[in-house]
């Protein structure tokens, strides 16, 4: 067997191998299916571009699909579709995944696919060409999608111009600024296999999936490379534990206020996660949170509200989501912070922590029901965390999390002077400093 090679043992699952060249293989058995998550996962998201890189992770990610010197774009997905498998991809601030879902015995073609488009791209001058409008056009659908742009607005409020508070599909500046030259540097310099895990989950043998892909990498899996250790912590100049405060106003024409109010989270490996975990699903994470009740249940401002926690390698973002009429944006934004200093004060009752830990650990089982999502998690375990968390390590963890623990954090996050990003049809600076807090 391959050196660094560790096989299922007896009663165990998952199995991990890194080849030549520094490229892991992780995969998971999973008896009971049919079918095969297959994922090629590459430590490279929009936050490590630079100004003359912006977008230049999410453009590459497009023009995989593009052709390689034995494929043609319609050679791809019609190879997939003959299958009735699926394929797709997406670019994250700290990663990106190919990524494919099949039968069982249509797990070769998937590797050979798979492992062609990420290694064999030719990133033909006219297909960048092409892509660029299917970009523009990308951003011009997020832009006219208000939820989806107030959440940019408040990155780009809570971390300013930084990877992280930049869009992962760039600007329209961007994407017109960056030519081939830059995308294919980035290419070369990004995915090497050291820098590339390859996850798959299902129905499988790890040894078989080793040798397939060992096939589809061919003369790339050469020298003794390590693994690019995981992510966990940012790149130079990056935002760190705190964010920026004020407010971020996007004017739009548009028949509902959007605001997300918040600040700097947690980082993803930061032991209180699972205390604000618990905390963010009592708050804001279901309809019998206290968001949910106050805001839409008891006075009907807003048919959406929720709280949400996002982690990074060094920092994270905790917000509250609310979709209302432009008139009720202050009153929402009262009952918001209002909420938020409760919690500070007094954190939470027994029956909300209780609540709390039984909704985050229900959504993380629940997760975790089919290969797709079990890939998942083998992908990001290799590339952000230090180890792969088993499932009943962590659900121990937030049954552990006390009332002490959920004040603590709620003083530590929730605490912080907030950040706050509206988009609805205002454009008055009285507006803007009416919202301030």
């Amino acid at each position: 067997m391959t050196a660094g090679a560790q096989r299922p043992a007896a009663g165990e699952a998952i199995g991990r191998t890194v080849l030549p060249g520094g490229l892991r293989v992780v995969t998971e058995t999973l008896p009971a299916v049919r079918s095969v998550a297959f994922g090629i996962w590459a430590g490279v998201g929009s936050r490590d571009e630079d100004v003359l890189h912006a977008g230049a992770t999410h453009y590459l990610e497009h023009l995989l699909f593009k052709g390689t010197g034995r494929r043609s774009a319609l050679d791809i997905s019609a190879a997939m579709d003959a299958v009735g498998g699926e394929l797709n991809a997406f670019t994250a601030k700290e990663y990106t995944c190919y990524y494919a879902r099949v039968l069982d015995e249509d797990l070769p073609l998937a590797i050979d696919v798979l492992c062609d488009m990420v290694t064999g791209s030719l990133l033909a001058p006219r297909d960048v060409d092409a892509e660029r409008g299917v970009i523009l056009e990308e951003i011009a659908m997020n832009e006219d999608d208000p939820a989806d742009l107030v959440h940019e607005a408040f990155a780009a409020r809570l971390f300013g111009d930084t990877p992280l508070g930049r869009p992962i599909l760039g600007t329209v500046e961007s994407i017109n600024s960056i030519g081939r030259d830059r995308i294919a540097e980035h290419y070369r310099a990004r995915y090497t296999p050291d820098n590339l895990v390859v996850a798959a989950a299902g129905s499988l043998d790890h040894d078989r999936v080793v040798e397939l892909t060992r096939a589809a990498f061919g003369s790339l899996l050469s020298g003794d490379a390590a693994p690019v250790p995981p992510r966990l912590s940012g790149p130079a100049g990056a935002a760190g534990a705190a964010g920026a405060t004020g407010v971020r106003l996007v004017s739009r024409p548009v028949e509902q206020a959007n605001l997300v109010l918040g600040c700097a989270g947690l980082a993803r490996t930061d032991p209180r996660r699972f205390a604000l975990g618990v905390l963010n699903a009592a708050l804001g994470g279901g309809m019998s949170s206290r968001l949910f009740q106050e805001v839409r249940e008891k006075r009907g401002l807003a048919y959406s509200v929720y709280s949400f926690s996002s982690q990074h390698a060094d920092t994270g973002e905790w917000g509250i989501y609310a979709g209302c009429l432009p008139a009720k944006t202050e009153e929402v934004l009262a009952i918001c912070r209002e909420e938020i200093a409760k919690v500070i004060d007094a954190g939470l009752t027994d029956e909300e922590l209780g609540r709390g830990k039984g909704q985050l650990r229900g959504s993380i089982v629940l997760g975790l029901e089919e290969p797709s999502s079990r890939m998942s998690r083998l992908g990001k375990s290799e590339l952000v965390y230090p180890r792969l968390e088993p499932v009943e390590e962590i659900l121990a963890e937030i049954e552990a999390v006390t009332h002490e623990q959920v004040r603590d954090v709620a003083r530590l996050v929730l605490g912080q002077p907030m950040a706050l990003a509206v988009v609805g049809p205002f454009d008055d600076d009285a507006f803007t400093a009416a919202l301030a807090p």
